[in-house]
């Protein structure tokens, strides 16, 4: 495995927390590379080195972030609903830059679009409809409506400057979830 520069890793995430704070401030289709590069503090050149426009440079971004969380997902297979909801809430705070952008401005519909297909595919495997509070029940309802709860709830965590810690609102979270699977 070929080791990565630090100047391109340090480049990178210079590219990616500009692209971010912009957002925050305007509107995305009013972003230019010129202002992702001032930001930064980088060539524009240097954008175009590691991506083919700023759309390219948010799918990165995205897909990152979905990947990891599907990553704890996976390591988290054997936890409780509280234990592994405790792991992603620490997750988006730790990266609240991304999440609260992506939650809370007009331009991140394909990011929210991305996260409900994460948490409807990882909760597929967690739904019986055939017993218990959801027998009887569609599984694609009863996945929309977790997933979309789930969903619903980071956006208000983020919306309101997560008012309650990733603990307990993982905690709390996990009660409701294991409630209804």
């Amino acid at each position: 495995m070929n080791k990565i520069d630090r100047r391109v890793i340090k480049s990178r995430e210079a590219i990616k927390k500009a692209i971010l704070e912009l957002m925050t401030e305007k509107n995305f289709d009013s972003i230019t590379i010129r202002d992702i590069s001032e930001r930064a503090n980088v060539n524009r050149g240097t954008i175009y080195l590691h991506y083919l426009d700023k759309y390219d440079l948010l799918d990165k971004i995205i897909e990152e972030h979905i990947n990891n969380l599907r990553e704890l997902c996976h390591n988290a297979s054997e936890m409780t609903f509280q234990e592994g909801n405790y792991v992603w809430f620490e997750y988006f705070a730790e990266h609240h830059l991304f999440f609260s952008t992506m939650l809370n401005t007009k331009s991140a519909a394909h990011f929210r679009s991305r996260f409900l297909d994460l948490v409807v595919e990882e909760y597929r495997v967690e739904v019986d409809t055939t017993k218990g509070t959801n027998q009887g029940l569609g599984d694609e309802v009863v996945l929309q409506f977790m997933g979309s709860a789930v969903v619903g709830t980071v956006e208000w965590w983020f919306k309101n400057g997560m008012p309650v810690p990733p603990r307990v609102i993982a905690e709390q979270t996990g009660i409701l979830l294991d409630r209804n699977f």
